[in-house]
């Protein structure tokens, strides 16, 4: 055996694929941005640390009346208008956030609120003037992220037919060898050479993030943060595991969807036709299979976050302040274990590896010696 062969044996087991990890602005996005992105995967099924409407509920209680009080904390008002927002009432976090700047004009996080209220109300317009004048405030907050939310707004814009929006926002299929859709949009709208291997990979990991974060601290079952998320796994340059991603976000797409519903499975199957059902064999990986597992990952998830709803019901009803609660139990983010065979690979095991990678050299070397 030649003597590259023996250092090249460690090479391949550390070269290995790491976990994919990945707008609103309350006190839980201040903790949370301290923290990674959880994995795509955790963000498709919902497997992540997030509130319940009970305790969304219990907030709008809570810093109505602190502001009636007559305090002078103005996060108070990004509380109450995120709660609203969240339960659905984008009217009254609109207004209540408007409150906010008329006491204090001019401040980055009422922008961004303001902002994304208005694009979830349907107000895209509206949306994109305050989400400008938040990036010229503060261009570099939350990684950077109002950026790629003002690069899809425009994008929903662009697919609109006389006003209004249909789904799927592109319908094209989905091969996995060329950007579409929203990944399409940015690269161009940011006059990305896509003969610049590099600079695309740049471009759609930042978008990638930036979607991602509006995921977490927005609305995760959104179907277009779903295929917008799709598009840019698919334009990463990702290997296998990065299209079944892409396949179980189209997945979920169309479960969130009625009439739509099918288009995305059609999306989904085109992203797996490239797919085999094991790295070493030819076999087709049959759209139904994969959606087998992606059924399991999100059965898990669900029950988990039940298990979530329930305890701060409890603490509502026993009287216990439930951000107190949450932050003792919660501490560190949850392992979600949603780490499907031959998708990603959890980080112990690179670490595992690189520990044995001397063992595997010393052992090269002896097997050298003894074939002398």
């Amino acid at each position: 055996m030649r003597r590259t062969t023996y250092y090249f044996i460690p090479l391949v087991f550390l070269l290995l694929n790491l976990p994919v990890r990945a707008c609103l602005w309350d006190r839980d996005t201040l903790q949370q941005e301290r923290m990674r992105f959880p994995s795509a995967l955790e963000l498709i099924t919902g497997h992540f640390l997030r509130h319940s409407p009970a305790f969304y509920r219990w907030r709008v209680e809570d810093r109505s009346k602190k502001i009636a009080e007559g305090s002078d904390d103005l996060g108070l008002y990004d509380d109450l208008a995120v709660a609203h927002d969240k339960l659905g009432n984008h009217d009254q976090a609109i207004e209540v956030i408007l409150q906010k700047e008329e006491r204090s004009p001019g401040l980055y996080e009422t922008a961004a609120n303001l902002g994304t209220f208005y694009i979830h109300s349907g107000r895209f317009e509206a949306g994109l003037e305050q989400i400008d004048r938040a990036i010229k405030i503060n261009p570099d907050a939350h990684f950077g992220r109002e950026r790629y939310q003002k690069l899809l707004v425009e994008y929903l814009l662009s697919c609109q037919i006389d006003g209004q929006l249909s789904l799927p926002l592109d319908e094209s299929p989905r091969n996995g060898f060329e950007p579409s859709g929203f990944a399409t949009f940015i690269l161009e709208a940011n006059n990305i050479d896509l003969q610049d291997p590099d600079a695309v990979s740049k471009e759609v990991a930042a978008a990638l993030q930036g979607v991602l974060g509006m995921m977490r601290f927005g609305k995760h079952d959104s179907p277009v943060l779903l295929e917008a998320t799709a598009d840019l796994i698919l334009a990463s340059g990702y290997p296998t595991d990065g299209k079944r991603l892409a396949v179980r976000a189209f997945l979920k797409a169309s479960y969130e969807t009625e009439t739509e519903s099918e288009k995305y499975r059609e999306l989904a199957k085109s992203a797996i036709s490239s797919q085999t059902s094991s790295r070493s064999g030819t076999k087709q990986l049959e759209l139904e299979t994969l959606e087998n597992t992606f059924q399991q990952e999100l059965k898990l998830a669900t029950a988990w976050f039940q298990d979530l709803e329930l305890k701060e019901r409890e603490w509502i009803n026993r009287g216990a302040n439930p951000e107190d609660e949450f932050d003792q139990q919660y501490a560190t983010p949850p392992h979600a274990g949603l780490i499907p065979p031959g998708d990603q690979r959890p980080l112990r095991w690179t670490w595992i590896l690189v520990l044995l990678a001397p063992l595997a050299v010393i052992a090269g070397w002896w097997i050298k010696s003894r074939l002398r």
